[in-house]
């Protein structure tokens, strides 16, 4: 029976369909069956992120009854499965966000971890996406703003009795304006998992449309979001080998 992970924020921009990407991809280098769904089927990105944007099939057509919802997955060449939403706003009519649950159903057999994509704020799309999961994970950025909507997704998730993996603090610059780590925690009241610094290589694999854990496997960013799948499995997290002079010669030639 598949884990449903929801990612939540409380404030837009904040990264986190970054983190869904990039999750799902160190997941699947675990050897994980990982599906990603886009639940912000309002203002999609995530196929967008991952380079497949027109979709023939997708989470709309589903949240209108039209089709099974095994027919809007897509195999992604990092060994992601990927439910994508729309990007036509002809496509929000007639969806109703309560199917998700009983559609997802049909997935839980087949994985072993589900990760959704949910929307920013607190409308009706990020509570579906709160009640369909077994865990959520909060992002947010070292500013005031993004953490007190942080705080107000955590205050009710745990009214709503959903369990609060921790948080993942994105985009962290290490200025002097940022709120610390310590300040943070004292806040929001639950663990900060991962700490994933400001790194262009996460500019330039979206722009390549290929997460960075795939794109640049050594970068800062990549390290942090691998140690956050080794940590969601419970597993240790001892770092990318390096490759040899001869796999590097028959990479290089090929």
């Amino acid at each position: 029976m598949a884990r449903i992970i929801s990612v939540l924020s409380g404030k837009g921009g904040v990264g986190k369909t970054t983190l869904v990407s990039n999750l799902g991809t160190a997941l699947v280098k675990r050897g994980k069956k990982v599906t990603i769904l886009d639940a912000n089927v309002t203002t999609p990105n995530l196929s967008l992120h991952l380079g497949i944007p027109l979709y023939p099939v997708t989470l709309h057509d589903v949240l209108r009854n039209d089709v099974p919802i095994e027919s809007a997955i897509y195999d992604h060449h990092t060994g992601l499965k990927i439910v994508p939403a729309s990007l036509s706003t002809e496509a929000l009519k007639g969806i109703d966000i309560n199917k998700l649950e009983k559609a997802m159903s049909c997935l839980l057999d087949k994985n072993d971890i589900i990760i959704v994509d949910s929307a920013a704020g607190l409308g009706k799309e990020a509570m579906v996406a709160m009640d369909v999961a077994d865990d959520l994970l909060v992002v947010t950025n070292p500013e005031l703003p993004a953490v007190a909507d942080a705080l107000k997704t955590i205050k009710i998730a745990k009214d709503n009795g959903t369990n609060v993996l921790g948080v993942v603090v994105n985009r962290v610059k290490g200025l002097k304006h940022e709120l610390s780590m310590d300040e943070i925690r004292t806040m929001l009241e639950v663990p900060i998992i991962s700490i994933v610094p400001e790194d262009i290589a996460v500019q330039k694999s979206i722009s390549k449309k290929v997460p960075v854990v795939h794109h640049k496997p050594r970068s800062k960013s990549s390290i942090q979001f691998q140690r956050l799948a080794s940590r969601i499995l419970g597993e240790s997290y001892f770092g990318v080998r390096k490759k040899s002079w001869l796999e590097r010669l028959f990479f290089w030639i090929d």
